[in-house]
């Protein structure tokens, strides 16, 4: 008499239940991401810990900057920060204003190949040829944009009607409707390195948008837009 063989679709069956059990569990309500600190303060956890970013989030993070100067500094760093850390950019940031002329439009569109080869044995900095000759560009672009109303002006017309109101990090987007269209028209203008998630980045860290926790205490802080 043969031996019955147990079936091979068995162990897949099992699996497949085992998974349609699991997804008709209730879940359970995620916490809120917001950190309260020892000084009572509730932070995102990118803020909580690192005195630096803790620093930058109440003093900086997320307040208007509406000037041709501040926008084009911004700009210049959420470039340099793509594929790295933010906290990376700020602990090098006095270097970079140092290395790029305190970010004066005029004087970085006139680097030459020279001022090139000098940032790139600059160590103080993110020694990125791309990077940099972007940034070179986008001086020269931001000269340009003074014909039509100025590099602030644009950026700004960008506002969306309405912000996120975000209770975890996980709810916060990383692009948007705006900034997609931010991105194409800052492109048509020749500026490089201004990816719509890179311009999303641009848009929350000056005021544009303001995507603070609903339950930090900087939400509402920039009086772009009410708290929550």
């Amino acid at each position: 008499m043969m031996k019955k063989t147990p079936s091979a679709t068995k162990p897949a069956a099992k699996k497949s239940r085992a998974a349609a059990k699991k997804a008709a569990r209730p879940k359970k309500p995620q916490p809120l991401d917001a950190i309260v600190g020892a000084d009572g303060l509730a932070r995102p956890p990118w803020a909580a810990v690192d005195p630096l970013l803790k620093h930058y989030y109440d003093t900086e993070w997320g307040m208007p900057v509406r000037d041709e100067h501040g926008l084009f500094e911004r700009l210049s760093l959420e470039a340099f920060q793509s594929g790295l850390s933010w906290a990376t950019i700020l602990r090098k940031r006095d270097a970079f204003r140092e290395a790029f002329a305190g970010f004066d439009p005029d004087v970085v569109a006139a680097f030459d190949d020279k001022d090139v080869e000098r940032l790139m044995t600059d160590e103080r900095i993110i020694r990125n040829r791309a990077k940099i000759l972007a940034t070179i560009a986008n001086a020269a672009a931001t000269i340009r944009m003074r014909e039509e109303g100025g590099l602030a002006a644009l950026i700004w017309s960008f506002q969306p009607p309405a912000t996120p109101a975000p209770r975890t990090i996980g709810d916060i987007p990383t692009t948007s409707a705006e900034s997609i269209a931010l991105s194409k028209a800052l492109r048509k203008r020749g500026f490089v390195f201004v990816g719509p998630t890179t311009m999303h980045a641009l848009m929350e860290a000056t005021g544009i948008v303001d995507t603070h926790l609903v339950d930090s205490h900087r939400r509402g802080s920039s009086g772009v837009w009410p708290r929550d």
